[in-house]
């Protein structure tokens, strides 16, 4: 039967998370509406990244075991059926044993903060309206590829076997009017962008040293983490395979 890799971006303020949940909106539980409409079936989809409650993403995958064609002209169908904020982007047949999310070799995210009130991204940006040390926000991310063991930064409650991650790019950077997280690594735990963002912001305001930054980091403890940064201003960027996922 043929696998398929589907592409999709969506606006997450509207939805409950990624993953498909009972009585409730969420980016799978549309995409699989429209795919059951347009092919009268029901296909079931297994998810790339398991985005939270309002959370963005420019690029996220399912995947689909589909006992017929899909053609490139039925996305322009799809789309005519998924609500605005939701949209399919590409369907690319893959190799049969190609797992959308045990394959991915690295993910990308970004988080964006606003210093300034700006009514086109309130639903986009964290709009944190304090004065902050930049280089202290660049050595904080700096510090963060030194280490492998972010228990520190991962929700209680988290079903994972390792909270060992390989953090490939850390960086802040400016885009238009906001500062924003780059973040690039092999996994990612739940939680752990945010994680991550709250609390270098603290060490940006000075409520927290980087020596203190360090020692959150070591201590393997959630508690010391600042996660309340809220989901909206979280982006998924990019999901990358290896070139053997993709059908020849």
């Amino acid at each position: 039967m043929p696998r398929y890799f589907i592409e999709v971006a969506y606006k997450g303020n509207n939805y409950a998370g990624f993953q498909v949940q009972d009585n409730v909106l969420t980016i799978q539980s549309e995409v699989q509406k429209a795919l059951a409409v347009f092919y009268k079936e029901q296909i079931p989809l297994t998810g790339s990244s398991r985005t939270d409650a309002g959370v963005h993403a420019l690029q996220n995958y399912f995947h689909a075991d589909v006992p017929f064609l899909i053609q490139q002209k039925n996305i322009y169908n799809l789309n005519a059926l998924l609500p605005r904020d939701i949209a399919v982007k590409n369907i690319l047949q893959v190799n049969n044993e190609a797992h959308c999310r045990f394959d991915a070799e690295s993910r990308e995210y970004k988080y964006y903060v606003s210093g300034k009130k700006n009514p086109f991204i309130t639903d986009r940006s964290y709009f944190f309206p304090y004065s902050i040390d930049e280089e202290k926000l660049h050595e904080a991310a700096a510090t963060i590829l030194n280490y492998t063991d972010f228990t520190s930064f991962s929700k209680r409650n988290t079903q994972v076997k390792t909270f060992i991650c390989q953090v490939l790019e850390s960086r802040w950077v400016k885009e238009d009017d906001c500062l924003v997280y780059h973040v690039k690594a092999n996994r990612f735990l739940r939680g752990m962008v945010r994680g991550l963002t709250g609390t270098m912001l603290q060490v940006a305001r000075g409520k927290v040293t980087i020596d203190d930054f360090k020692k959150i980091i070591e201590s393997r403890d959630c508690t010391k983490a600042d996660f309340a940064v809220p989901g909206h201003g979280l982006f998924l960027v990019q999901v990358n395979y290896p070139e053997r996922v993709w059908k020849k």
